[in-house]
């Protein structure tokens, strides 16, 4: 039954790969302003389901709590060499109508590996029970609408056509669909992944909020957007909380 709600979970967080055609009709200053509002959300979102949902599973798993302690800090390692490993790829060629950039293809690429990230990260939730995998795909999700809005731009600016980009943001966010399949099939082979993957869950939204997305707001300081921001981050983190109810 849990693989189902975590197939259908998935294929939403996918569909959500689709709402960068929505950013085409806003202007770009309200866009940015829009963007840095959902990321703070997203911060809170992903920070309160490492904390509320995921770090309690993470003990019950692990007796000792040093073991599980390592697991998370190292998903967070693993997740600081993974994007170091990105960043070092970048284009230093103009950008021309007839040139498609190596920067748009890398960014597909990395959409790849984070989407089927967000595929194993909701089948291990799942695999732990139907309430913290809803409460980890509600926290994906909050995620990924700015995230998708960032990608489709960024294949747009690397000369993919509206349409393409379209197109292949979509297929990138499927591999998300193979996470879950992983997920599920390293579960049924060795009843103890669960013991991996949500360390690996826990320490991947902790880095992300805290690497990725905060940084992202304090590029914004000024009073009128900071206070929204921290409300929405607030959000965020109350919305997580909430969710504790139906576990």
């Amino acid at each position: 039954m849990s693989f189902w709600y975590a197939l259908i979970s998935v294929l939403v967080v996918s569909a959500i790969s689709l709402i960068g055609i929505v950013a085409l009709g806003i202007r770009v200053s309200l866009l940015q302003k829009i963007i840095l509002f959902l990321v703070a959300f997203s911060a809170g979102a992903l920070f309160g389901d490492a904390f509320f949902h995921l770090l309690p599973q993470v003990t019950k798993q692990w007796w000792n709590m040093i073991v599980s302690s390592l697991w998370i800090l190292g998903w967070i390692l693993f997740g600081l060499i993974t994007e170091k490993v990105i960043r070092r790829n970048h284009c230093h060629m103009p950008i021309t109508k007839k040139h498609i950039h190596p920067f748009a293809i890398m960014n597909l690429v990395w959409d790849s590996v984070h989407n089927f990230i967000d595929g194993l990260i909701i089948g291990a939730s799942y695999l732990v029970s139907i309430p913290v995998g809803i409460a980890t795909t509600i926290a994906i999700i909050f995620h990924e609408i700015p995230q998708e809005m960032w990608d489709f731009g960024v294949l747009i600016h690397g000369w993919f056509s509206k349409k393409r980009a379209l197109l292949v943001n979509f297929l990138t966010a499927l591999t998300a669909v193979l996470g879950v399949l992983i997920a599920f099939l390293l579960d049924h082979y060795t009843h103890n992944m669960v013991a991996v993957l949500v360390p690996f869950a826990a320490g991947t939204f902790i880095y992300i909020a805290g690497s990725d997305l905060i940084p992202e707001l304090h590029k914004e300081n000024k009073l009128s957007q900071s206070i929204p921001q921290i409300l929405f981050f607030l959000l965020g983190i109350w919305i997580m909380s909430i969710l504790l109810f139906i576990e």
